[in-house]
């Protein structure tokens, strides 16, 4: 979503808030308050033009540390632990965000790496990532993929990741789709999760995510890019037939 809200605003020329651009992405089919999408625009810093104190060019946006895109699209893995994507997700709680950080496993769709937190930072992927480390057995070249948030451009994460021997790769600006398995996910997860259990509490929530997560979506939920086998299914078969 916060690609589609980057992308919207600089289709208007910068002239649409919040409100706006609610009602566009409704109008295209992609369900959103008008609270989620101001969120998004404040975390990522960008407002509609006000007045003539405000400039804006199609270089208003521009982005240092951005990675090329090794993927382009193709998501297929032979094995384990050969691509990976990130991406947040912002998850509304009573009366503030709760910001998810996942990491999956290409090869079987598998979320292998996430962090819960209250505030969007370096630290939330790089804990998702860490987890996701611990749990893996990862060799120099892993491809691991996200978009062009500020997070992932930091110079802690890309540092981070050199230090595994990982190749980064990014997104095109304003591209949701070359980080489509990730956005499925999501979609999933505030389908058959989220908006059916409406959490009071922010421990409600994790609760409920890594019970989704690590017992549900990796452990039992069939994935038609698994021969609609789940994704630990997936892989154990994967390992016995090697």
């Amino acid at each position: 979503m916060e690609q589609l809200v980057r992308e919207t605003y600089q289709e208007f020329e910068a002239a649409y808030g919040a409100p706006r651009i609610t009602k566009e992405l409704n109008e295209l089919g992609y369900p959103c308050s008008l609270n989620y999408i101001a969120g998004i625009m404040t975390e990522q810093g960008i407002k509609a033009r006000n007045g003539k104190g405000f400039k804006y060019s199609r270089h208003s946006l521009t982005m240092n540390n951005v990675s090329d895109n090794l993927l382009w699209r193709d998501f297929y893995a032979a094995k384990p632990n050969q691509k990976w994507t990130s991406d947040i997700t912002y998850i509304w709680v009573t009366d503030r965000w709760l910001y998810l950080a996942t990491v999956m496993d290409l090869h079987s769709r598998r979320i292998v790496g996430w962090s819960l937190d209250t505030s969007m930072t370096e630290a939330l992927i790089t804990d998702a990532l860490g987890m996701a480390f611990k749990q893996r057995s990862v060799r120099p070249g892993l491809i691991v993929h996200s978009d062009r948030g500020t997070q992932y451009r930091s110079q802690g994460y890309i540092d981070y990741l050199n230090s595994k021997g990982c190749r980064i790769s990014m997104s095109r600006k304003g591209n949701c789709w070359d980080n489509a398995p990730m956005e499925s996910f999501f979609s999933r997860l505030k389908v058959e999760l989220i908006y059916a259990k409406n959490y009071r509490s922010i421990e409600e929530a994790k609760s409920g995510i890594f019970a989704y997560i690590e017992i549900f979506y990796n452990r039992k939920r069939r994935h038609s890019a698994n021969d609609d086998m789940s994704p630990v299914a997936f892989e154990e078969l994967a390992a016995s037939a090697a």
